[in-house]
């Protein structure tokens, strides 16, 4: 009986082990997985016509092919990307979500898979061009994301932070005179920009080095070194170059230099 008990015992943390620290089913055992995406950033990840589609989409493609996973899509917005991992509800998150030390307490990364800078978004007729420009003005936050703070924290520039819950309404809110600028990653601001179309302005200020992680469930470590497999193998294969010339090449961003990027490590 003692013999039976042990090896039940055994059996049980084996079964632990292999679901890793979250206690849930690792992304290599699955058929198909969920991926967290954006709808609301123009080149980046948005939806048309029901589709799903942008450089993020196109990455989260290649990864899950890469893992030999089918794949679907779950819409998100910034202020959902932690939950939908934490919750279930997403396996991996693939939407603009830079890397750093506070969210790693709660989500793990793999990768980056694409290394950008923070800029900023005027008017055409503000005199706005770099971080130190920003002290006293109004700046879009948008709900859930952190480069507004950024600004404030760790540039120490004294602007006044004004909440929106996404870019659509920062935009409109930016032509409105609600606020002065929108600072973000350098290409969803050149998304927004040539969607836009009304001639707002990129600064090319090119501060704050944003790294773009794919998110997941906490201690799924063999997922994460497989998934930082693929983006290498993206990478070295070329299509990360396809990828970034087909979303952003007419965007006036410098893809000049394209190599994979350094990981921050799964555990």
């Amino acid at each position: 009986m003692k013999r039976v008990l042990a090896v039940a015992l055994v059996l049980v943390a084996l079964a632990a082990a292999g679901c890793g620290m979250s206690g849930r089913e690792s992304i290599l055992d699955k058929d198909e997985l969920v991926i967290g995406v954006r709808t609301d950033l123009p080149s980046v990840g948005f939806r048309a016509g029901g589709k799903f589609d942008g450089f993020d989409v196109d990455v989260a493609r290649y990864v899950a092919g890469r893992l030999g996973k089918e794949v679907s899509f779950l819409g998100v917005l910034a202020a959902d990307r932690e939950k939908v991992l934490t919750q279930g509800r997403a396996d991996l998150v693939v939407a603009t979500f830079t890397i750093d030390q506070d969210r790693k307490q709660r989500v793990l990364f793999a990768g980056p898979y694409h290394v950008s800078y923070q800029d900023i978004l005027t008017r055409r007729d503000d005199t706005i061009s770099n971080v130190r420009d920003l002290k006293g003005r109004k700046i879009c936050e948008v709900q859930g994301a952190n480069a507004a703070k950024r600004v404030v924290e760790e540039r120490g520039v004294a602007a006044q932070v004004v909440p929106f819950p996404d870019y659509k309404r920062c935009l409109a809110a930016l032509k409105d005179r609600q606020v002065d600028a929108v600072t973000t990653n350098d290409v969803i601001l050149a998304g927004l920009a040539a969607e836009d179309g009304s001639g707002l302005r990129l600064a090319n200020a090119q501060f704050n080095e944003q790294r773009s992680g794919i998110g997941m469930a906490k201690g799924d470590v063999a997922g994460c070194e497989a998934v930082n497999r693929a983006i290498t193998d993206m990478y070295q294969s070329g299509t990360a170059k396809k990828l970034l010339d087909k979303w952003f090449g007419k965007s006036g961003l410098d893809l000049s230099t394209i190599a994979v990027p350094q990981f921050e490590g799964c555990s």
